[in-house]
């Protein structure tokens, strides 16, 4: 059955939004929009008997270990009738340094930085409460977004402003999915996810950073980034990017296609870019 098929199934799409304004907005593309504010919990008992299958994509606040959004997403759906299917989309992050390593969803979690940590704590407790609940759970790790579409969503902001890249000697591997893959996936894992069941989404790609900008600059025309060693990266590059350059690996994403039957629109990020 193909995407298409399984949507047309559904017979209403509600959004969770916490501005009343995006509310016409919605509504234009025939989506019922929900008012509410996973940090605000008292908002989301609304939420709790309407959702028959819900995708939780909202990232975890900025500070502490522990997920609170989720955690209250997850108490306003247990109020009253459990969702069929839910799908979490968490991060690659969760994995932690993996020094290049070829890494499958078998592999023991590892977060190195507070922001992964939470998203492990919202791993546990989705995957907790679909047991508890009698609600299939899917756990999407996702690396690197791209859209041509979404706001920061290609490297060309980037390239112009010339931010360096680690040397090939002490670079590190990265992953990507370009926004419609992630959305299909996103989907068919709803109907085709099997129950508390970890899920790496990516492509096909096996990059490291710098040659993904390298690409990206020659396919857009402008100049290829500087390359500095990594002994000089912390004086040069935002505290953000520091902590991406210190993890590396190549992700496995057999269990999506087999599992998931996800073909990807683009396989690369050679095609996805253009």
């Amino acid at each position: 059955m193909r995407v298409a098929g399984l949507m047309r199934q559904r017979v209403r799409i509600l959004a969770l939004t916490s501005t009343p304004a995006r509310a016409p907005v919605l509504r234009s593309q025939g989506i019922t929009p929900v008012v509410g504010n996973l940090d605000t919990p008292g908002t989301l008992r609304r939420l709790a008997g309407v959702a028959t299958r819900v995708v939780h994509l909202a990232p975890p606040q900025g500070n502490g270990w522990t997920d609170v959004r989720t955690l209250a997403l997850v108490r306003a759906l247990r109020l009253r009738s459990r969702p069929a299917s839910v799908v979490y989309g968490s991060t690659s992050g969760v994995y932690g340094d993996c020094a290049g390593d070829w890494v499958a969803e078998t592999r023991t979690v590892h977060a190195q930085t507070a922001r992964g940590q939470r998203r492990v704590d919202a791993e546990a407790r989705m995957r907790f409460w679909g047991l508890a609940a009698g609600t299939r759970v899917s756990i999407l790790r996702i690396p690197g977004i791209y859209a041509a579409d979404r706001e920061g969503g290609t490297p060309r902001a980037r390239l112009l402003k010339a931010v360096p890249v680690l040397r090939e000697e002490d670079d590190v591997y990265t992953n990507h999915i370009q926004a419609d893959d992630l959305a299909r996936a996103c989907c068919l894992a709803l109907w085709r996810g099997a129950a508390q069941r970890v899920y790496n989404v990516n492509d096909d790609s096996c990059l490291k950073m710098g040659d993904y900008f390298d690409l990206a600059a020659d396919l857009y025309g402008l100049p290829r980034p500087p390359r500095i060693a990594r002994d000089g990266a912390a004086e040069q590059l935002p505290l953000m990017l520091l902590s991406f350059i210190n993890e590396s690996r190549r992700m496995l994403n057999g269990r999506m296609k087999e599992e998931l039957r996800l073909r990807l629109i683009h396989p690369t990020v050679h095609s996805g870019l253009r």
